[in-house]
């Protein structure tokens, strides 16, 4: 894979790993006002690990074609 196939997936994958980082960083502060936040925001960064990893995976069979 060239640098320029391999730099187009970067910046998805720094946007997605910096909202998670975001919402660690909050509830690790002491940010969740309720349960119902906390419940709310470990429900994103469950959906932005998946997010994650599927664009991990795609990014894997992009490399093998």
């Amino acid at each position: 894979m060239r640098m320029s196939e391999q730099s187009m997936f970067k910046p998805f994958k720094d946007k997605i790993r910096g909202y998670m980082n975001d919402i660690a960083d909050h509830m690790a502060g002491g940010g969740c006002a309720d349960h119902e936040e906390y419940i709310r925001l470990v429900g994103k960064v469950e959906a932005l690990a998946l997010l994650e990893r599927d664009l991990i995976d795609y990014e894997e069979r992009f490399i093998q074609e």
